[in-house]
């Protein structure tokens, strides 16, 4: 029988941090602004600044993770990139079930979905991200998905 080995894609962070990082603190900050202001998220910034600059680790070589550096520039986004990806998910799945109505597994799923962002959103509220009139709507959703891409 032929089993067959399944490679890893993509890079892997170096055993011993620091050894190939030849960025100093400052630099990385810069790096992390300048692909803030091109319009990526926070794990999209870590896996460029790993897979093309070679920086595997942007807490250990400035003190600080990725979200802290944007959130002292104010780059951080209005609504936080977790609940945002959640209600571009619902709006997929939305948009999904106006043309499949009887799909009853994806009727299970934005009911889970829905529940989880009621639940993340709660918990923005809580920590202030959010402001307190927040509530999940799909319409609203609709309107913020188009506003974040």
């Amino acid at each position: 029988m032929h089993s067959r080995k399944r490679g890893n894609a993509g890079s892997k962070r170096p055993l011993v941090p620091g050894q190939f990082a030849t960025y100093s603190a400052e630099e990385t900050e810069k790096l992390i602004l300048k692909l803030a202001k091109d319009g990526l998220q926070t794990a999209q910034i870590g896996a460029v600044l790993r897979d093309q600059y070679g920086i595997p680790s942007v807490v250990t070589s400035t003190g600080k993770h990725i979200g802290m550096v944007l959130q002292e520039n104010k780059l951080t986004p209005e609504i936080p990139e977790d609940l945002l990806n959640l209600l571009k998910k619902a709006v997929n799945l939305h948009n999904h079930l106006n043309k499949n109505t009887r799909d009853a597994h994806s009727k299970r799923g934005l009911e889970l979905l829905e529940s989880k962002i009621r639940r993340v959103a709660k918990y923005y509220v809580a920590v202030t991200r959010l402001p307190e009139s927040w509530r999940y709507d799909a319409e609203q959703a609709k309107l913020i998905v188009e506003k974040g891409k």
